[in-house]
């Protein structure tokens, strides 16, 4: 009897984890397709990849919307769900916008798409992770793709180069979490996160509980790593410069997105807020404000755009947590709208910068924009509405993607921290109106060398869409979003209390 049940309980784990399970059958299958066709193989390789998201997707939607495996370590939950299609979303783009690059680059490989399908595999395992067992193993299996991926182009120095400082670095912030998570696996006996926070409910003020209080801020140091928080943040600007272009559209994205997803579950699951207090509150308010100025100061002496954009993605990860700092719904339910906005956001410009060739190759400077609303005003105008929107102004998605982080910290009592942001926001705006200046005001550098891919073209076209008309459109993604914060906080809450 008890092996039936078991049994059952095993098969109900496996049919809960199917898009997992079958992203990777995929990932195997579609590594099988690429040896037997060699190089040739990778628009057939790229192709399908991108449908087998568009398929794991499906997958999601039509799975359970609540529920756990594994014995509870991971969950499946709206939070999961709307987390997971941004992921898919993100790791589909990277794809198209690496099709064209690898044939022009000539560094066309089959293993690019794959790797991306495992980095997702890792990603989603992330989202779901509910034990701290899943959690490494989710981080893992996404950080070795992405090593890889940094270095993909290895007739390239700087290539090369970045992927190594990425490998060590992440190599290290693997040791702090996982330290991190030894202490608290010490002191409280479980790594599942309900166990864990019905523990942190008793309180943790006390000499006895001090060492979850040191495990979990060795745990929030390794996860501040992967979403380039400072003071872990010293990767990115060189890991972004020297990758490949479609990889940094990559690592811009999904992979923050999943990593927010993450430090969200760990906070809200293992340590939830008690009385609207909570013992990580303080470090995500170092993180959030330290994140903030570093990304607003840093990116406006850069001169290469590619890390213009690292110092860009440093500061609104900052920006995002300053939602989760309030610990309420709303605030979470802040911090998913402004990933969904920084992540179509961040498409249109990273479009753009794929568009930067001329004969002798790609060009990453910002002075190569000079006079592009000369040259091509279509791309010039939707790059301007695009950074306009990154330095949130009103009434672009961008301004209300900090509007929905920064009224939660305020109805929390952080009034405060949403002036030093909002401080912060004016001070990027110097870097981003450059960007524009360059572009509108600047005698033309020339031409660039050939027009976009008809993909490309389609997702700038929605890109700078969505931008402009977020505001006429954002009832159905606040609806979402306030849909999956309230299945994450209430039911941390309530475990908590028990």
């Amino acid at each position: 009897m008890d092996v039936t049940q078991n049994t059952v309980s095993l098969g109900q784990s496996l049919s809960i984890m199917t898009p997992e399970i079958g992203l990777s059958i995929a990932a195997l299958v579609l590594l099988m397709i690429g040896v037997f066709r060699g190089d040739k193989g990778l628009p057939l390789v790229s192709l399908l990849s991108v449908g087998a998201l568009v398929v794991t997707g499906f997958l999601v939607a039509v799975g359970p919307q609540s529920a756990s495996a594994f014995n509870g370590s991971t969950l499946v939950d709206p939070f999961a769900v709307y987390m997971k299609y941004l992921v898919l979303l993100g790791s589909a783009v990277a794809i198209l916008m690496s099709f064209d690059f690898l044939k022009t680059e000539k560094i066309g490989g089959f293993e690019f798409p794959i790797l991306v399908i495992l980095a997702t595999v890792g990603m989603l395992l992330m989202i779901s992770a509910n034990d701290l067992i899943v959690l490494y193993m989710g981080l893992e299996l996404q950080s070795l793709s992405l090593y890889v991926l940094a270095a993909y182009n290895r007739d390239s120095l700087r290539s090369s180069e970045s992927g190594l400082k990425y490998f060590v670095l992440g190599a290290l912030s693997s040791g702090l979490l996982l330290y991190g998570a030894s202490l608290i696996y010490g002191f409280t006996g479980s790594t599942n996160f309900a166990s864990i926070a019905a523990f942190a409910s008793e309180g943790l003020d006390n000499r006895e509980n001090m060492g979850v209080i040191f495990g979990m801020t060795f745990l929030l140091a390794g996860l501040a790593f992967k979403v380039s928080a400072v003071p872990f943040h010293m990767w990115t600007p060189d890991v972004y410069e020297g990758s490949p272009t479609p990889v940094t559209a990559f690592f811009a994205a999904a992979p923050k997105i999943a990593a927010m997803a993450l430090i969200i579950r760990v906070t809200m699951g293992a340590f939830p807020p008690v009385d609207g207090s909570a013992p990580w509150q303080q470090i995500v308010v170092f993180l959030a404000i330290a994140s903030m100025f570093l990304g607003a100061f840093a990116g406006i002496g850069q001169s290469n755009i590619k890390r213009l954009m690292a110092y860009s993605s440093i500061g609104h990860m900052g920006y995002a947590l300053v939602g989760l700092v309030a610990g309420t719904v709303a605030g979470i339910q802040g911090v998913l709208i402004y990933m969904l906005i920084y992540l179509v956001t961040l498409v249109g410009v990273f479009v753009c910068i794929l568009a930067m060739r001329r004969k002798e190759g790609m060009v990453e400077k910002i002075s190569d924009l000079a006079g592009l609303s000369r040259t091509q005003p279509v791309v010039a105008w939707t790059l301007l509405f695009l950074m306009f929107s990154l330095a949130g102004i009103p009434p672009l998605a961008g301004f209300l993607g900090k509007l929905f982080v920064f009224l939660p910290a305020i109805e929390a009592g952080y009034a405060w921290l949403a002036v030093l942001g909002f401080i912060a926001s004016v001070i990027s705006c110097a870097y981003y109106l450059n960007v524009v200046k360059v572009m509108f005001f600047d005698e033309p550098a020339g031409s660039f060398k050939k027009p976009m891919p008809l993909a490309h073209r389609g997702l700038l076209a929605v890109s700078g869409i969505f931008t402009v008309l977020f505001m006429l459109v954002m009832r159905f993604p606040l609806e979402w979003a306030d849909v999956a914060a309230r299945s994450i906080v209430p039911v941390t809450i309530a475990a908590g209390a028990g």
